[in-house]
């Protein structure tokens, strides 16, 4: 049952293939859709400082009664916060808002704020000062694991050359009609696991032809065939949802798509617009 596997990150940690993303989802919400979640067999949660919903997905985590052992809990550093004394204090701010000893893992959500996402600025000197406080948080195991988000390769290599301790995942868009082939390979070769957030590329996947045809094919849903395909290529899909149903078959992939499936949906013409997520600068 793939709730129960893991892949283990480069500082020996084991983090579940699959997680429950929990952007959109608002705090009163997140309560119920953490609670349930963890009821159905999911031990890995994904939140985000700029989601709002950290208080939520805390009170979720308390009301399962689970062991926090045995949970994976991800939270993100706003990309606005490109200093140290910021970032040092954010973390803070996390784990008192989540009501939580540790977090598992804390990546830097953009190595540009949002509203610079389209700019040429890189924010080198940021993003390291930003780094820093984490490194010091991992080194004080209030963070298990530390990572980032929507980092390209240049990003990512600021980070290696001049950090001391090697990011542990980078989470970024990845979906059927959507890869970044050179950036995860770049990840791979370097010992980063990657996250697939929107595996279902914020529901355009639905208007597909062709991938509701393959998912008719395998007898699965549309998300099911999203996030199957994120598996086969190595990565860890993030589906978002409040819905106890969705949450069931998402979590339902015990089929195999073939090499000649995988590299037809590898291939399909790249979306290019998403609809209403488009306002987003990550779907710009």
């Amino acid at each position: 049952m793939i709730l129960k596997e893991t892949y283990t990150l480069n500082n020996g940690i084991e983090i579940p293939k699959l997680g429950l993303g929990t952007w959109f989802i608002d705090n009163e919400e997140a309560v119920q859709a953490v609670e349930k979640a963890i009821e159905l067999g999911y031990r890995h949660i994904d939140t985000a400082q700029a989601y709002q919903n950290e208080e939520g997905v805390g009170k979720g985590i308390q009301n399962s009664g689970l062991n926090r052992s045995e949970l994976f809990i991800t939270t993100k550093l706003a990309a606005e916060l490109k200093s140290y004394d910021e970032a040092k204090e954010a973390i803070d701010k996390s784990l008192e808002t989540l009501g939580l000893d540790y977090i598992d893992l804390m990546i830097i959500h953009s190595p540009k704020p949002w509203k610079e996402f389209q700019g040429e600025e890189r924010h080198y000197k940021g993003n390291l000062e930003a780094w820093k406080a984490l490194e010091e948080a991992y080194e004080a195991g209030k963070l298990k694991s530390i990572g980032l988000s929507n980092f390209e390769i240049p990003d990512l290599k600021n980070i290696l050359e001049n950090g001391t301790i090697k990011p542990m995942v980078n989470q970024i868009l990845a979906h059927i009609t959507n890869v970044p082939k050179e950036l995860i390979s770049y990840c791979k070769e370097n010992d980063i696991l990657v996250e697939a957030y929107s595996p279902i590329g914020h529901g355009e996947l639905f208007k597909n032809e062709e991938v509701a045809k393959m998912a008719e094919k395998y007898n699965v849903s549309v998300p099911q065939l999203g996030i199957r395909f994120d598996l086969q290529l190595g990565l860890l899909p993030l589906p978002k949802t409040a819905n106890p149903d969705h949450m069931k078959t998402n979590a339902k992939l015990d089929f195999v798509i073939s090499e000649e499936d995988m590299d037809f949906l590898m291939n399909l013409e790249r979306i290019k617009d998403y609809g209403e997520a488009s306002k987003f600068p990550v779907y710009a």
